[in-house]
């Protein structure tokens, strides 16, 4: 059965995915993608260009991943506190499955995002639980204090054990993030005023 044009975008960036998760960036290659999918080489190549574009294109479908995962999480805030905790477990959940190595490879080759705002749920949630509180504070350093998460997030997965043996921390205990989102979020929480879980 012949795909639609979006139904094979679709299968690609599908293929890409699990292949970035099996085996890192390096997997991800035109011939692997079509391969995976019983497509050809330049039917990949049809739908996506180079795999530079490729790799574009994933990074955005992981993005929009992690946009759908947030305001999952976040919806189910409205009517009580936020659950930092389980917020950064959704956003690096998908940064864990190759996605920060993605993000990194590809800022490093020049690529610049434009930005979507992903996170303003989060920020504009955080803002009125500070306000609630009675420490409301500028909405600036709520932005900040969630692009700074966002950031350790996306590096972590790539960076953090090094970074973490880096400051003394065991080989064993390096590799376990847990502990180090633990402290984000409770770095959070006493940074912007919120109440404890």
């Amino acid at each position: 059965m012949r795909r639609t044009p979006e139904e094979s975008r679709r299968a690609i960036l599908q293929a890409a995915e699990e292949l970035l998760v099996e085996g890192g960036l390096d997997a991800v290659t035109v011939r692997a993608v079509a391969k995976r999918i019983g497509m050809t080489d330049a039917g990949v190549a049809h739908h996506f260009g180079s795999r530079q574009d490729l790799l574009v294109a994933l990074l955005r479908y992981g993005g929009r991943r992690i946009r759908g995962a947030v305001e999952e999480a976040v919806a189910g805030w409205a009517d009580r506190q936020a659950d930092i905790d389980g917020l950064i477990r959704t956003i690096a959940r998908v940064y864990d499955q190759g996605y920060a190595e993605l993000a990194v490879a590809l800022h490093a080759a020049g690529w610049e995002d434009p930005g979507t705002g992903f996170l303003e749920p989060v920020v504009q949630i955080l803002h009125t639980t500070r306000a609630r509180s009675g420490r409301p504070g500028p909405l600036a350093d709520t932005r900040l204090a969630v692009a700074a998460l966002h950031q350790a997030l996306a590096l972590d997965a790539t960076y953090g054990a090094a970074f973490r043996r880096s400051a003394g921390v065991s080989e064993s205990a390096a590799l376990r993030p847990g502990p180090q989102r633990a402290w984000w979020a409770n770095t959070l929480r006493t940074a912007l005023g919120l109440p404890s879980d």
